[in-house]
């Protein structure tokens, strides 16, 4: 760790290119049936340019499974990571993760009101968004939950971060409670879709979800970029910011909406994956310290990576069967999270005190 440190920030940002690069070659080899590293290349060339000849059982499983679902683990990889990182700059605590103003949550329900109630209400209308209608219904619910919680952390035109604390908490649990009751009157292949969903997966990824989730984590990106030096400001204090300059309410709103956008577009995609957002960006500020301009980036980069390591665990562990991937992050990150929070206690620097 303290050689990584030491590197200039430019081969730092070499080093988790690289990483992501090289495992992303690597998860498109690896899955129930195993493609060589070698084929690879023949693969691409044979689709591209007509050229050689291949298993075409391999090149179906490169084209429409493992490259889709490889593309699809860093995009919201990334996407989690950056939120992360936006959310302990705005709540200046390096401990908190993107779900906390209920926005995974509010998701949940969405998407469990139409796996319970889809046939006999008002989503029967919207028949004719096909597969797109479960994720256009999660994200609506992290939205709405989203801005539920900042409606009741704004008073008098401005925003308590400490009562969105408290509204997050609520908004939660309220979200969760009705996730629970919708699954209990639920039948049970529904009852067993909701549970899937809310465990997280990327065996449902295509080209569509690729391409949805790449404006949304593009645009996010961009976004969280020009809203790092603000939120540099705002680490001194809300007083402090608005002496420099900045025009804090505003910068709270739109971080809250570039968060929203980022996981409400994730989860609605994959369901609720836990932790990437929480042990990342606090990694990456042990290792390069609180300064956003780099660190949202960096989370990026190794949010992608550790994403796809994991989706390689889930698809190795019980083969040819796969392991949902919210619990192969909850048995990761919950252990290294504890170990992180026992550095800090030991007196070593961590988070915003890198």
């Amino acid at each position: 760790m303290k050689s990584l440190r030491a590197l200039p920030l430019p081969y730092f940002y070499g080093v988790l290119l690289f990483v992501l690069l090289a495992l992303f070659a690597w998860s498109l080899g690896v899955g129930a049936v195993s493609i060589s590293f070698s084929e690879l290349p023949e693969l691409v060339r044979h689709r591209l340019w007509d050229g050689g000849s291949v298993n075409a059982l391999h090149e179906a499983l490169f084209w429409e499974i493992r490259l889709p679902r490889s593309l699809l683990c860093i995009l919201v990889g990334a996407s989690l990571s950056v939120s992360g990182a936006l959310m302990q700059s705005l709540f200046r605590n390096p401990i908190v993760e993107p779900g906390l103003v209920g926005t995974s949550a509010g998701s949940a329900l969405g998407a469990a009101l139409l796996i319970v109630l889809g046939q006999n209400t008002f989503f029967s209308g919207l028949h004719w968004l096909g597969s797109l209608l479960a994720p256009v219904c999660a994200f609506a619910g992290g939205m709405a939950a989203t801005l539920l919680v900042y409606y009741f952390s704004a008073s008098l035109r401005r925003v308590n971060v400490s009562v969105m604390i408290l509204a997050g908490v609520a908004v939660n649990a309220l979200a969760n409670g009705g996730t629970g009751f919708l699954a209990y009157i639920a039948r049970d292949p529904q009852a067993r879709s909701i549970t899937f969903w809310s465990l997280g997966t990327l065996s449902v990824a295509s080209w569509k979800m690729v391409g949805i989730v790449s404006i949304s984590t593009i645009t996010g990106f961009l976004l969280a970029l020009r809203l790092a030096r603000p939120l540099n400001a705002l680490q001194l204090g809300d007083d402090e910011a608005r002496y420099l300059g900045v025009r804090t309410e505003r910068l709270k709103f739109s971080v809250m909406l570039v968060n929203a956008l980022l996981v409400a577009v994730a989860t609605s995609m994959v369901g609720i994956i836990g932790f990437v957002g929480l042990i990342v960006p606090h990694v990456l500020r042990l290792l390069r310290g609180s300064d956003n301009r780099y660190l949202i980036a960096g989370s990026a980069l190794l949010g992608g990576s550790v994403l796809l390591a994991t989706d390689m665990v889930c698809r190795v562990l019980i083969a040819p069967a796969e392991m949902p991937i919210g619990i192969v992050t909850a048995f990761i990150g919950a252990p290294l999270f504890l170990y992180l929070l026992a550095r800090a206690r030991g007196g070593q620097k961590g988070g915003f005190y890198a």
